[in-house]
């Protein structure tokens, strides 16, 4: 294992219509493992990831297994391709079960269904319509905290994902996000702009779909992590099982403390970050963390083979 190497799998937002179509004629673990997948779901993940509709895609309940086997699936052609083990394993919300699979804590079929239901529990927790998200850009963290506390008679608000410095996304009801948002322009926020989502993710708002979903966690079976996982919830790592299954529920109502996790991987002697799945969302977040840190996605043949060539 390279001590100073993570791999860090991205969340929602990081999915698109045609994700790993080029991998995938070039590396038969990419098909198989979607179909894998579908097996698990009981219908054809691979033909809605490459031929859509894209509006299905983007349904919270199908979109979470979609992005786990879609890392998975990167994590496959790697460890197929190479020798070289990262000694950490993290992901973003929903990546953090990417990381649980890779990590060997979470068999790849339980968690696909894991993670279906906690995208159709997301859902269902909040009428549509009443929950949003945005994404504030501009401001300290401790600004952006303390504009939801100001703001909490408008509803519930609060920081959801503490993204990288001077980006933090707040969730929670619409009208009390978009008054923390006319409040944060008026702060000096470069932009405060609602994104596309209609679960307010990491808000209290999921706290009654945690409920349920922890019922779900402790019929699933966890082993403990072959690789070091860092978790969202609290920047630590955990081998106990029921510690890891009480950190997912919880996960659902606390911030993703992302900054915080690449901080504490660089201080931990971690010098460069592998973005295992579609997209580099997380490569241009942990590029503004940690600037002198190498960050290298993976998710088609050029990326893999630009990754082999700088860490072989």
């Amino acid at each position: 294992m390279h001590s100073n190497l993570v791999f860090v799998f991205p969340g929602q937002g990081s999915q698109s219509l045609g994700m790993l179509a080029e991998l995938a004629q070039t590396f038969p673990q990419v098909e198989a493992t979607f179909a894998e997948a579908s097996r698990a779901l009981g219908w054809d993940l691979w033909q809605l990831v490459q031929e859509g509709p894209e509006d299905r895609l983007n349904q919270t309940a199908n979109t979470q297994p979609a992005l786990l086997a879609a890392g998975v699936a990167v994590w496959r052609v790697w460890s197929e391709r190479t020798s070289v083990r990262p000694a950490w394993m993290a992901g973003h919300s929903l990546g953090e079960y990417t990381a649980l699979v890779c990590a060997g804590a979470l068999d790849f079929a339980d968690a696909v269904r894991l993670v279906a239901e906690r995208g159709r529990l997301m859902q269902s927790a909040v009428p549509e319509g009443k929950g949003a998200m945005a994404a504030v850009l501009g401001l300290e963290d401790h600004i952006v905290v303390r504009l939801c506390r100001e703001h909490a008679s408008a509803g519930v608000v609060s920081a959801a994902n503490f993204n990288a410095p001077g980006q933090v996304v707040i969730a929670g009801e619409a009208e009390a996000v978009a008054e923390v948002c006319e409040a944060a322009k008026q702060a000096g926020a470069k932009r405060a702009l609602k994104l596309a989502v209609s679960v307010p993710s990491h808000s209290d708002l999921m706290r009654p779909a945690a409920a349920e979903f922890s019922r779900l966690l402790e019929q699933t079976s966890v082993q403990m992590p072959e690789v070091t996982v860092v978790h969202n919830v609290d920047v630590g790592t955990h081998a106990a099982p029921e510690v890891i299954r009480a950190l997912l529920a919880e996960q659902l109502y606390s911030p993703v403390r992302w900054s915080d996790t690449i901080r504490f991987l660089r201080d931990q002697g971690v010098q460069e970050f592998v973005e295992c799945g579609p997209g580099k969302i997380l490569t241009g977040l942990n590029k503004r963390i940690v600037p002198e840190c190498i960050a290298l996605p993976v998710h088609d043949p050029k990326t893999l083979a630009n990754a082999l060539e700088a860490l072989e």
